[in-house]
């Protein structure tokens, strides 16, 4: 009586540990702006399925135990790899910045100082107010004597920069002037690199879902640029407004590999509750990526290291 009470309880725990692990797997079935939304916070799911966990336990169901057992798995699949420890950096290494710096930061120079300390090859800032751009300029000077800016959005580079360009991926709904993209050449002691700088357009969150159109077009617009590129390796340095899991940067994440190892939300600063600054890679691996320090942005650094191939 005792074994079948036990399986008796938890069927709506069983239920909801079941539903989970079909929003984990089946996530892209989800329609329109709901899905993206679900996509967006995916990882968090992650939650839920500790709650199921604790609610099993203190339910003492063995049904919804071995239910859960579906989610955990589902998760595991998705997100487990990127927890694992990262391999150390080979001969052809190369570390890279990617910052939202925010048109509000009242700190640029520390701001700069704080991205310079990570020691990196490559620095992508987005959100560049003229104001600040002399600050950024003069502060990153000495260490990263190469520059390129475009609009909002700029790089910074221990490397020489050849080829620089501005990218046009502004949605044709904005009629003012819009200049968030830019694709430069850097002579790296590896072989040369097709460096791409991006800042997407924002998305909303509504009850329905995200309203993402304008940034999904970008989207499609920034992957035709890279699908075209001549060059072998293309690093992409972004805020894309997305996660990797979002569909709406398929045209970019299927055409580019994306971090192996680490999570690492960025947005807000405050609390990070996803990773919308991304650094992406053809023919190169991003090995692993780490949210670095606060600085006067909402949006916290990433920090990425990549091996050429």
């Amino acid at each position: 009586m005792r074994g079948r009470s036990v399986w008796a309880r938890g069927r709506v725990l069983a239920a909801l540990a079941v539903g989970t692990a079909g929003l984990l797997a089946l996530h892209r079935l989800v329609p329109g702006r709901m899905g993206s939304l679900l996509e967006a916070f995916l990882p968090w799911l992650g939650l839920v399925i500790v709650a199921l966990l604790l609610a099993a336990l203190l339910r003492r169901s063995a049904t919804a135990l071995v239910a859960l057992l579906l989610p955990v798995a589902a998760w595991a699949h998705l997100f487990g790899g990127l927890l694992l420890p990262a391999a150390e950096p080979g001969r052809r290494a190369v570390v890279v910045v990617q910052h939202n710096v925010s048109d509000e930061n009242t700190d640029p120079a520390g701001t700069a100082r704080a991205l310079a300390a990570a020691k990196p090859d490559l620095i992508a800032l987005e959100e560049l107010v003229p104001a600040a751009l002399p600050v950024y300029e003069k502060t990153l000077a000495s260490g990263f004597p190469y520059h390129a800016v475009h609009g909002t959005v700029g790089l910074w580079s221990k490397h020489p920069l050849t080829g620089v360009r501005p990218l046009d991926i502004k949605p044709r709904a904005i009629t003012e002037t819009w200049s968030r993209g830019l694709r430069a050449v850097v002579r790296t002691p590896h072989g040369d690199i097709a460096a791409y700088v991006a800042h997407l357009p924002s998305v909303r969150v509504w009850p329905s879902g995200l309203a993402s159109a304008w940034r999904d077009e970008s989207a499609v617009l920034l992957g035709r640029a890279v699908a075209a590129e001549e060059m072998g390796t293309v690093i992409l340095l972004g805020d894309l407004n997305g996660t990797v899991d979002d569909r709406g940067l398929a045209p970019l994440t299927g055409r580019l590999n994306t971090a192996e190892r680490g999570l690492a939300f960025t947005f807000p600063a405050s609390f990070p509750l996803a990773r919308i600054d991304q650094v992406m890679a053809r023919r190169a691996t991003v090995t692993r990526v780490r949210p670095l320090p606060a600085t006067a942005s909402d949006h916290l650094p990433l920090a990425a290291y990549l091996t050429l191939g």
